[in-house]
C-alpha cells in the first residue's frame, strides 16, 4: 500500500517502514506525528483520491533525527565586469520513518 501525503508544503509518495527526508519539522527526535493531509491511496491497483483530501486519512510516522543536507554553493558572477559573489546554503531537514498507512 501506498500514499501520496503533503508534508511540509511538499507531497511525497510514502509506503510503511520507508525513510524519508523532509524539511525541519517541529518535533523531537523519537516522537510519533501524523500527518492527515493524505491526497492519495493506492493498495493492489484500486486507487482512492481525494478531492484534496481524504476523509479519515492518515499517515503516521516517527522522527528518527534532525540533520543539515549538503552544501549547495551558489556562484554568480558577470563577465568582463569584475562582478563575482559566492554563498552557500545547508537545506535543515528531518529524516522520519513511515510506521503505517490508514485509508
Amino acid at each position: 500500500m501506498y500514499a501520496i501525503v503533503e508534508i511540509a508544503g511538499q507531497q511525497f509518495k510514502v509506503e510503511k517502514d520507508q525513510r524519508l527526508f523532509v524539511h525541519r519539522l517541529d518535533a523531537k527526535e523519537g516522537d510519533k506525528i501524523d500527518f492527515d493531509r493524505v491526497l492519495l491511496t493506492g493498495d493492489k491497483g484500486k486507487i482512492n483520491v481525494g478531492a484534496p483530501a481524504i476523509e479519515g486519512g492518515l499517515v503516521s510516522a516517527k522522527v528518527e533525527r534532525h540533520l543539515k543536507g549538503d552544501k549547495v554553493i551558489v556562484f554568480k558572477k558577470k563577465r568582463r565586469k569584475g562582478y563575482q559573489k559566492q554563498n552557500g546554503h545547508r537545506q535543515h531537514l528531518t529524516e522520519v520513518t513511515i510506521t503505517g498507512i490508514k485509508a
